[in-house]
């Protein structure tokens, strides 16, 4: 497979500059002489494929004008590279193609498109970009919604999370997840969850340290970029490495299969489901359980879709352990880009039982991602 470029170099490329000579940061985009019903591929030609060059892989350095690597860092991006074309949206292309390159925190050679082009063109445009990517078994970063805290979603990503809760129940466990989640090949992701726990144990003292380890795999198995709708299927497995008698683990292993399936809804909304089963390879200790998780919500920003983004959302989720009642929660919840790209985020939210409160008390959760294909953590905050 080719070498993974970063998001970031496609966005920071993208709509580059009309003529071969260097554009500064100030300089608007000069108004191309094309009618207004032009195609993508037309826009292409007068706007974009100077730099571009006609087969999306980037003009050679000597006839650019320009030095590279760009201030930032990075080169012009080859558009046929289908790991860079499609992580992001067609969306954020289309923010950065009108704001140009100052509003996602990217390169200032970036100029605005905004008054060059029409919203129909810069969308037509976008289009015949995304069409340099050949191979169609690449899911569009279109499909990829918000992070929900329980509800997996479809999309195959490549991010580190570090999550947090507080049980407010009598002794106020606090619990971390670290996730490594790594994109593989054109449809796979793998991931690893690694708990770390602070237990109130029979004394009343802290129990603190590991709690068992999950290890991940998943797979595309649909993606409709018309129908907006991705599905996926895997299998994920526990590993008894905390300690059952600090509270920390649950001293067997468990195997998980499930599946995913998102949608979107209209411009902005979004569905997800995420179901399986919890098989322990002790009955004895343990119990199976099924379990749904459900999440909608939407997505606003400010400055036409250009300033920092807001995701609320609300969760409800189900568990139907084998031998017991099933047992439902509520999770309302906010996510908020906090980066100028996009690629660092956090989301606050609670989550509160709905019934079978005996040994089930109302957590406070917390989480930061960062989305390192896009980039370093703190680049693109300026």
């Amino acid at each position: 497979m080719a070498r993974l470029h970063s998001s970031s170099r496609l966005l920071a490329g993208a709509f580059a500059v009309l003529t071969s000579v260097a554009v500064s940061a100030q300089a608007p985009a000069p108004t191309p002489a094309l009618p207004a019903e032009a195609s993508g591929a037309e826009v292409y030609k007068a706007a974009c494929q100077t730099c571009h060059a006609a087969d999306g892989r980037g003009t050679p350095q000597p006839l650019l004008g320009f030095a590279l690597p760009l201030p930032d860092g990075h080169d012009l991006p080859d558009f046929t590279d289908c790991p860079t074309n499609t992580a992001e949206s067609s969306q954020d292309w289309e923010i950065v193609a009108s704001g140009g390159g100052r509003v996602r925190g990217l390169d200032r050679h970036m100029p605005s498109f905004g008054e060059a082009l029409s919203p129909r063109q810069l969308t037509a445009v976008v289009a015949h970009l995304k069409s340099f990517c050949r191979d169609a078994a690449w899911p569009d970063g279109t499909l990829n919604p918000p992070r929900a805290f329980f509800t997996e979603k479809a999309f195959p990503e490549n991010e580190f999370v570090w999550a947090g809760n507080l049980n407010t129940g009598r002794g106020r466990a606090l619990g971390h997840d670290l996730v490594y989640e790594h994109r593989l090949g054109r449809r796979a992701q793998y991931e690893v969850r690694v708990p770390v726990a602070f237990q109130p144990d029979v004394n009343g003292s802290r129990a603190r340290g590991l709690g068992d380890i999950e290890l991940a795999l998943r797979r595309v198995v649909y993606a409709g970029s018309r129908t907006g709708s991705i599905v996926a299927a895997g299998g994920a497995l526990t590993l008894p490495t905390g300690s059952r008698s600090n509270g920390l683990g649950n001293g067997f292993a468990i195997v998980e299969p499930f599946a995913m399936w998102d949608q979107l809804i209209g411009a902005s909304g979004f569905l997800q489901m995420h179901g399986g089963i919890e098989i322990p390879t002790d009955s004895v200790k343990g119990d199976r359980e099924a379990f749904l998780r459900t999440a909608v919500g939407f997505t606003l920003a400010g400055d036409r879709g250009r300033g920092r983004s807001w995701s609320p959302m609300v969760e409800v989720l189900a568990a139907r352990p084998w031998r017991s009642e099933t047992e439902w929660d509520i999770v309302p919840q906010m996510q908020v880009s906090l980066s100028r790209l996009q690629h660092v985020r956090a989301s606050v939210g609670l989550r509160v039982p709905l019934n079978e409160r005996t040994d089930r008390h109302p957590q406070v959760l917390t989480y930061v991602l960062w989305d390192w294909f896009d980039g370093g953590f703190f680049k693109f905050w300026h």
